[in-house]
């Protein structure tokens, strides 16, 4: 298995691991109701090395960008960056992304790491007739994540602020960047739990001292290093879709209700099926909270009067909620919110209430 730069940071703070996509993670280091709230009420850090890096160079560089993806990221300012998703020409979702915009010829994206090496072959697929450059850096970078209401005190202290959603900017720093010819660390205003906080990036080799330093703050600030079932538990809370559990190469933007992604002024690979998918398919995203003492798990049947109208995806036990909540795919004539289902767990069928994804405000 893959190990991350923080492998042994892991080992040391008493982390129990496990393999998530060909790496070897951190699953937890106290409870992971514990660190949920430490997040949800402080601070909380995540190693999250093992999602791809990956950077687009050249002259045709903002013009592939659009091509490839149904957001329109060349219109992005320099330091700005921008969620989205890549799709196959089904208009199905191959991956979700956040990407960067460096200069009008650069740009970055983190791919999740199961797909990174399907999202390279893809572009590599496409990039005839365009003068670009494809950088892999997924081996060479670390990212580590600081998420929670505290984050802000934090950077702070630091010396940073905190930019605005879906903002980024680079920082000097005493090393050079292998992404650019500048000194520079990217602090993005990003992150996977709904909370305000940051992702810094940047090499393997002073991953260490980063995360070292942001320790010594949890302290003060009652925080915790954070696990894969932590920041599994935070995005679900918040409706945030799950590469490979959520969507599969099986859905478009539209029945996972990011319609906002699509920017139909061009044209991009997938346009057409995507945009026919609003209309033709009847299956929506949403939320789901249990009324009743039961936890969703994938592949859970969503019913109503006794038949089959959706799907579970994703569920857990709501640590804010104290409730099972789950997200998934229903049919559009019971999506509203409030709508009243059942979910059907190990044979036995659960009252339940249609959220919209975000279930925690």
């Amino acid at each position: 298995m893959k190990k991350t730069a923080l492998f042994d940071k892991h080992i040391e703070t008493g982390a129990k691991m496990t393999e998530f996509s060909g790496w070897d993670m951190p699953l937890q280091y106290t409870r992971i109701m514990d660190e949920h709230m430490a997040v949800r009420n402080h601070a909380g850090i995540f190693d999250v090395s093992h999602m791809g890096d990956v950077a687009i160079k050249g002259k045709d560089a903002s013009a592939f960008v659009d091509y490839i993806l149904p957001t329109r990221a060349s219109k992005l300012e320099d330091g700005k960056c921008v969620y989205t998703a890549f799709l196959d020409e089904n208009g199905c979702i191959i991956d979700d992304t956040i990407i960067y915009r460096l200069s009008e010829n650069e740009f970055f994206f983190v791919p999740n790491a199961g797909p990174t090496e399907q999202i390279l072959e893809w572009i590599d697929e496409h990039k005839e007739g365009f003068e670009i450059e494809v950088e892999n850096y997924s081996y060479k970078l670390s990212s580590i994540a600081l998420q929670g209401p505290d984050s802000e005190n934090i950077l702070k202290e630091m010396g940073y602020h905190l930019p605005e959603a879906f903002t980024f900017y680079q920082v000097d720093i005493e090393f050079e960047n292998p992404m650019t010819k500048n000194r520079k660390m990217i602090v993005s205003g990003t992150g996977y739990t709904g909370e305000s906080g940051v992702e810094f990036i940047l090499p393997n080799e002073y991953a260490g001292d980063l995360w070292d330093k942001l320790m010594g703050f949890m302290k003060k600030y009652n925080g915790l290093p954070c696990g894969l079932g932590a920041r599994d538990t935070l995005r679900m809370e918040k409706g945030m879709l799950l590469s490979g559990h959520d969507f599969n190469r099986n859905r478009t933007p539209y029945e996972c209700s990011i319609s906002f992604i699509m920017d139909i002024d061009h044209d991009f690979v997938g346009k057409e099926k995507a945009l026919e998918s609003k209309d033709k398919s009847k299956l929506r995203f949403r939320g789901f909270i249990i009324d009743d003492r039961g936890i969703p798990r994938e592949e859970c049947r969503i019913l109503s009067d006794g038949k089959d109208v959706g799907k579970i995806t994703s569920g857990t036990l709501s640590p804010v909620l104290k409730k099972g909540i789950g997200l998934g795919f229903i049919d559009m004539k019971f999506m509203k919110a409030g709508t009243e289902v059942e979910i059907e767990i190990r044979g036995k069928k659960f009252n339940s209430k249609v959220s919209r994804p975000k279930m925690v405000p």
